[in-house]
């Protein structure tokens, strides 16, 4: 899968509300998202940027697809 060079966070962050991520705070332009899966915790941190750089916004999908167990591809930013 190609990573998307155009998502900014925004778009970032409401594609992962959906995976169950909710904001929990905002410390200057870094927004900090939690969600709970088998009783634990798992947090992401994005950028509040726009356009997302393109390594962060892979790290932070191959994060979010290893805590979820599935694949980069599975996510559909």
């Amino acid at each position: 899968m190609k990573v998307p060079r155009d998502i900014s966070a925004e778009q970032l962050i409401k594609s992962l509300t959906r995976l169950g991520y909710q904001i929990t705070r905002q410390k200057g332009s870094h927004i900090r998202l939690t969600t709970l899966i088998n009783s634990e915790e798992h947090h992401t941190t994005i950028p509040n940027h726009s356009p997302v750089k393109i390594g962060t916004l892979n790290k932070i999908l191959k994060d979010i697809a290893g805590h979820n167990s599935m694949s980069k591809e599975e996510l559909r930013v």
